[in-house]
C-alpha cells in the first residue's frame, strides 16, 4: 500500500492554460476532463471547463487542477504554496525560470541565510511557489 499527497489546484476558467503551462514548464504527460466529458454540469456555458486535469511529470511530480464552477466560491491563490525542493540545481534552476515567465517574484531566488539557494513567486496563473535547492549534497 501507498500514500500520494499532490496538489490539487483551483482556478477560474483558466484551469486548461495553467496546467498546459505548467506541462511546458515540467514536461510528461497531461489529461483533461471537461464538465461535458461527464455530463456533469447543466450550465451550457461551463460544458468546456476543465472538470479534471492531471499532469504526471518526470521526478515524482504530479500536479491536479479543475476550474471551479461560476455558482461556487473562489478565491485566487488560496491559503497554500507549492514548494519543489532538492538537489538537483539544473532542473531546479529550469523551473525556476518556466515558473518566472510572467510571474510576480515575490523572494528573488538567492542564496539564503541557511546556505541553500531559495526563491518565492506567484506565477501569471495566482499559483504561490517556493523553490529550495540545497546545497548540501
Amino acid at each position: 500500500m501507498s500514500v500520494v499527497l499532490n496538489p490539487y489546484l483551483s482556478f477560474r476558467d483558466t484551469a486548461r492554460d495553467a496546467m498546459t503551462f505548467y506541462q511546458s514548464v515540467f514536461s510528461g504527460d497531461l489529461t483533461i476532463s471537461t464538465f461535458r466529458d461527464f455530463h456533469m454540469d447543466e450550465d451550457e456555458s461551463e460544458l468546456d471547463k476543465v472538470m479534471h486535469a492531471q499532469l504526471t511529470a518526470p521526478g515524482g511530480i504530479t500536479l491536479m487542477g479543475a476550474d471551479t464552477p461560476n455558482r461556487m466560491e473562489f478565491t485566487s491563490g488560496g491559503a497554500i504554496t507549492v514548494s519543489l525542493s532538492g538537489d538537483d540545481e539544473p532542473t531546479l534552476r529550469g523551473y525556476w525560470e518556466g515558473l518566472s515567465e510572467g510571474a510576480e517574484i515575490t523572494e528573488p531566488l538567492n542564496q539564503a541565510p541557511w546556505g541553500d539557494w531559495f526563491g518565492m513567486l506567484v506565477d501569471r496563473f495566482g499559483v504561490h511557489w517556493m523553490i529550495n535547492i540545497s546545497t548540501r549534497g
